[in-house]
């Protein structure tokens, strides 16, 4: 991870089931400059057990119901084409990884790549049994907590870490889509870190990138974002996901706080260093005095100046002072001016 922040580029099933658009949307994902395209690795009818469930959502402006294992068999890719997208990834030099829905996806996805990491979905969290198989594979576990309780964290956090594995992220997370600011609440992100002695990040489901900056601000390194080609095509994600001019924008929002982050050590940058010998006052002489003259309150003044001079509140160390050379009106005073 080359900077502070790993960002993922969640592509979700925003492919529509159509590897050419995949592909497209990892040349983005890449352009953009996200450090990794995540997409969701799955067979339909292993993890929806009523083939009568229907699911609704908004697309293209207009709500849509339909069959939850139906809508969800489009977007599932042949292990063919699942190594076939790893392959571009590695060709086009972004990081690939998958959320696998079932340890048969799991395994499969490591049988054709070396993940970076292992990602666990919120739907998820309380699968203790799924965590527990993930984990002993001992790579990175990144975990969503969204409509999580702190105990529920609590249990899945313990499970990874029973099976041997302590390289844990839990993401922040709200699940709604999207996700209004008054339900953000990143105050969650360092109680979790100072609870649960994790790595902690935020998955993002809000609109725009203040949520993410405010994330980062708050002990953040990993941000999770929703992407697309187009939020007018058709499927559940699109229309609130971001699109190539956002997610640039957001990458580059996030960028930017990383620099603005910087140290804690207080003292003044390199640039403040230089404006501040000509911005501070410094004690000036008011008229024009000669060697021997002993300094009062009123032969004194603070103005700026670029020459080397004390500042204000020194002046008391300098007051029934002797000067032993003179000064002309407005010249800064330093100790060296004095017996």
């Amino acid at each position: 991870m080359n900077n502070n922040t790993y960002i993922i580029a969640e592509v979700g099933i925003n492919h529509n089931g159509d590897i050419n658009i995949a592909k497209d949307m990892i040349l983005s994902a890449k352009e953009c400059g996200a450090d990794c395209v995540k997409f969701q690795t799955f067979k339909a009818d292993q993890f929806i057990s009523d083939p009568k469930q229907t699911y609704t959502y908004k697309s293209q402006g207009k709500e849509v119901t339909e069959s939850m294992i139906e809508m969800f068999k489009r977007y599932q890719f042949s292990e063919k084409e699942w190594a076939e997208i790893v392959l571009f990834c590695k060709n086009n030099d972004i990081q690939f990884c998958s959320t696998a829905q079932n340890h048969s996806d799991l395994k499969f996805l490591l049988s054709i790549c070396d993940l970076p990491f292992i990602k666990v979905g919120s739907d998820d969290l309380t699968n203790i049994q799924m965590l527990n198989k993930y984990a002993k594979y001992g790579k990175k576990m990144i975990i969503s907590a969204g409509m999580a309780y702190a105990s529920e964290i609590e249990d899945a956090v313990e499970a990874i870490r029973k099976s041997g594995n302590d390289d844990i992220v839990v993401l922040h997370c709200v699940s709604s889509y999207p996700a209004s600011p008054d339900e953000v609440n990143l105050k969650k992100i360092p109680i979790i870190k100072q609870c649960f002695d994790v790595e902690v990040g935020y998955s993002d489901h809000t609109i725009g990138s203040s949520a993410a900056v405010g994330a980062i601000c708050f002990g953040a390194t990993v941000i999770e974002k929703h992407f697309t080609l187009d939020k007018n095509m058709s499927g559940p994600d699109h229309w609130f996901a971001s699109d190539a001019q956002d997610l640039k924008q957001y990458i580059n929002d996030i960028r930017a706080i990383e620099k603005c982050i910087g140290s804690s050590k207080l003292t003044p940058s390199v640039k403040e260093l230089e404006m501040r010998n000509i911005a501070r006052r410094k004690i000036v002489v008011k008229s024009d005095l000669e060697i021997g003259h002993i300094i009062t309150n009123e032969d004194i003044e603070y103005k700026r100046s670029d020459s080397v001079g004390l500042a204000p509140k020194n002046s008391v160390f300098l007051i029934n002072r002797k000067l032993k050379q003179s000064k002309l009106k407005s010249q800064t005073l330093t100790l060296k001016d004095f017996e």
